[in-house]
């Protein structure tokens, strides 16, 4: 099912996609976090899938660790999305039919040891006087960005955040005082703290809260925006993952390869 925007309120999403992983290094070490496989395409498609699936088709990917896979990844989409025919005698290709999805990609180099916050105002020229979506380039969702941007565009504030409460990594147990177990509930919501669900709308004035490269988005910028009362938060109660460890890649894959992936949403 293809979700539209509302209205003529259509925003670039710019994707966070140049930390290290280091909690993630049995991957890392290979390639950058963004690209690590979930059902034989990287994360960052999913997700990308997933804002395209709302009629959000511009990207802005902040790139940083090994940022050339990146480049290199979509530098040959094209070919990899289509059946072509290749002549080496000619040195001429031929495509037959293109599956490539209607994408405008900016790939932007924003330094190495650049922190969430330096990166996000290094594509200051790219945003320019625009609301935008920001996102992680490790979180999946099926949070409906229809509803996120509409909820932003209500409260007039410069930052809309999502919050989710993800599940707990064990089963509960329920005990009466003879020790007997009278409910058993597998994976339940963690401490029921809400935490940054990492999909944002964002007024470009958000960029005035971030000094320099080394500021960290999550620390001084959000924390001065809530003191303005400029920051605000959705609540989803829905699906919610991230690519943190292994036992994260084996859950995500599980999902996909059994046709149960939330996310799934186009």
């Amino acid at each position: 099912m293809k979700f539209y925007l509302i209205g003529r309120f259509k925003l670039k999403a710019l994707i966070l996609a140049g930390g290290f992983g280091t909690r993630i290094s049995e991957e890392t070490d290979i390639r950058p976090k963004p690209m690590i496989q979930i059902g034989g395409k990287p994360i960052l498609w999913h997700i990308m899938k997933n804002y395209s699936n709302y009629g959000i088709n511009e990207f802005v990917i902040l790139l940083g660790y090994k940022g050339y896979f990146i480049k290199e990844y979509f530098s040959n989409y094209f070919l990899h999305q289509s059946d072509v025919t290749i002549d080496l005698s000619q040195n001429s290709m031929q495509v037959h039919e293109n599956k490539s999805e209607p994408w405008k990609v900016t790939l932007l180099d924003t330094g190495l040891n650049t922190m969430t916050g330096g990166r996000i105002k290094r594509a200051k020229d790219y945003i320019k006087d625009e609301s935008f979506m920001l996102t992680y380039g490790d979180g999946l969702s099926d949070i409906n960005f229809n509803k996120l941007i509409e909820f932003h565009k209500k409260s007039k504030k410069l930052l809309t955040m999502s919050a989710v409460q993800p599940a707990g990594r064990y089963g509960s147990l329920s005990i009466n005082d003879k020790d007997l177990v009278t409910n058993f509930l597998e994976k339940p919501k963690g401490d029921g703290s809400w935490i940054n669900g990492g999909f944002f709308v964002c007024e470009p004035d958000i960029l005035n809260y971030i000094d320099s490269d080394s500021t960290v988005f999550e620390q001084s910028p959000l924390e001065n925006l809530a003191k303005d009362n400029q920051l605000i938060a959705k609540k989803h109660e829905g699906f919610w993952g991230c690519m943190d460890s292994l036992r994260d890649k084996t859950y995500l894959n599980e999902l996909w390869d059994s046709d149960k992936a939330p996310w799934k949403t186009w």
